[in-house]
């Protein structure tokens, strides 16, 4: 079941009106005739989804050879119904194309979003690269140039250079740990100490030197009462020497 409209204009006039006995059955004809070769040549879901593209040019060519005078504007398909009997899987197909160029639609959103965001990290990535490789090779560069120049100061002396890389490496081990210096010659060589104890405590001497100095300076507050009944002293004595 197919319906369909078709617009037309007059070009010849002389010709709509006397080349044929009724121009209009004679488009109505010729737009039967064109539909049904369309229709002939092409699969029924083709012609539900891209509709009557070539039938007003084929329109156009059969009323040309009849010299009806009319020119063929557009031919719209109005409706279109599968035969009831294949009805519900004409549907079925066309909810499946639906569904298809949802999904495609979804994927290419999809695609926009995901596809400039990776480009900006593999950019920021390859600056960053850039950046470390930068600084590699800068580090390397001036480690090389120090080595040559401390090669170049052992060789000319080797003791002193030696003595001074090794006093360098003690300085920088030492800087970073907890020392305990014993003095051997004071008593025996043998000494069994807790230093782990010994370490812990170096914390805690200040506090309890502050504490002992507090006990032993202890601050003797004066009351008040006294302090009023000396000053009053004072001015009794100043009275009567007046």
């Amino acid at each position: 079941d197919l319906q369909f409209a078709v617009q037309y204009n007059l070009k010849n006039a002389k010709d709509y009106l006397f080349n044929n006995r009724s121009t209009d059955t004679a488009v109505m004809s010729a737009a039967e005739t064109a539909i049904r070769e369309v229709v002939g040549k092409n699969k029924l879901d083709d012609l539900l989804q891209k509709g009557l593209q070539d039938t007003s040019e084929r329109m156009q060519i059969i009323l040309d050879s009849y010299k009806a005078g009319v020119k063929i504007i557009s031919v719209s398909m109005q409706s279109a119904q599968p035969p009831e009997q294949v009805q519900e899987a004409f549907e079925d197909v066309n909810r499946a194309n639906q569904d298809n160029q949802r999904q495609i639609n979804e994927g290419q959103a999809y695609a926009n979003d995901v596809i400039p965001k990776a480009r900006g990290t593999a950019s920021r990535l390859l600056a960053e690269s850039a950046g470390y490789k930068l600084k590699i090779e800068s580090e390397a560069k001036g480690n090389a140039s120090r080595f040559d120049q401390i090669l170049t100061q052992y060789n000319n002396a080797p003791e002193v250079t030696r003595q001074r890389l090794f006093l360098d490496a003690q300085e920088q081990i030492l800087s970073s740990v907890s020392k305990i210096v014993v003095d051997q010659k004071a008593g025996n060589s043998m000494m069994y100490l807790p230093l782990d104890k010994l370490i812990g405590a170096t914390g805690n001497v200040p506090s309890q030197q502050s504490q002992s100095m507090q006990s032993l300076n202890p601050q003797t507050a004066v009351p008040d009462s006294s302090v009023d009944r000396t000053r009053d002293a004072f001015r009794s004595r100043d009275r009567e020497t007046r």
